[in-house]
């Protein structure tokens, strides 16, 4: 006699055929919203979270592996386990703070959602297309509903609210400072001088302005006009080579293994 999964267990986070998979199953996509973030977590004011802990200083990238898995572990998974997800970031969060002797300010946990939204919509459409209206409001909804996950309060309750709230933070929660100084070191000295620039190229392509300025950016970035290059190469069958020309060759095995 076959077994039967209880409906609710099998129930996604995120249904099967929504914009979200599409952005988070596929590698490239992924390193374009974790280079852009990158860059703009750097300027964050609640920066010194992450100096606190010394995770993020010591390996900038394997953290980005690390945030990408628990990413992906929410976003793909089934709903049970997105949410045990979700409990398990908060109990971090909670014992970081709890060593500290202070809470991670309210509007830092609403920087780092605005982030993953912004670079989400920014890094698809410069690999693939634009989201249409009805793609970013479910996209939207779904990463609010993340954002409810980790007990962030007050989160816009539309995408036409959360524009101009990440307006608004982007005005008010960003500062180059020694930190932003000493992260871009260390992701120099982990890519190497070339992959360095190259990030930096990537970041000015997706950056809002006041992000891009404030990490002095290049304005007319080469990197824009190669795209359509990259795209070709996909198209090919030359993704793979690519990939090994553009990475580092320890984190290959890691990068494709973002591909769902």
């Amino acid at each position: 006699m076959n077994a039967t999964i209880p409906q609710e267990s099998a129930r996604m986070f995120v249904p099967a055929d929504s914009i979200i998979r599409q952005i988070w199953g596929d590698a490239d996509v992924i390193l374009l919203i974790f280079g852009g973030a990158a860059g703009e977590f750097a300027l964050n004011r609640a920066v010194d979270w992450l100096f606190f802990t010394g995770n993020l200083p010591a390996d900038p990238i394997g953290r980005l592996f690390s945030t990408v898995r628990y990413a992906q572990e929410i976003l793909l998974a089934t709903d049970i386990k997105a949410r045990q997800a979700l409990s398990r970031i908060n109990a971090i969060h909670g014992g970081v703070e709890e060593k500290r002797g202070r809470r991670i300010p309210d509007w830092a946990y609403r920087d780092v959602l605005y982030m993953l939204i912004d670079y989400s919509e920014r890094a698809y459409q410069s690999l693939h297309r634009p989201l249409t209206d009805a793609e970013r409001e479910h996209m939207f909804a779904h990463f609010r509903e993340v954002g409810t996950g980790l007990q962030i309060p007050d989160l816009p309750t539309s995408y036409a609210e959360w524009k101009i709230d990440r307006v608004a933070h982007l005005n008010s929660d960003l500062v180059h400072s020694e930190f932003t100084d000493k992260l871009f070191r260390r992701y120099r000295e982990q890519l190497g001088g070339w992959r360095y620039s190259l990030l930096r190229q990537a970041q000015a392509v997706l950056m809002p302005q006041p992000v891009s300025r404030l990490l002095n950016l290049p304005q007319k970035p080469l990197l824009q006009y190669s795209i359509g290059l990259y795209k070709v190469l996909n198209a090919l069958g030359l993704r793979s080579l690519t990939q090994r020309i553009l990475l580092p060759a320890e984190y290959l095995d890691q990068i494709r293994a973002l591909d769902r």
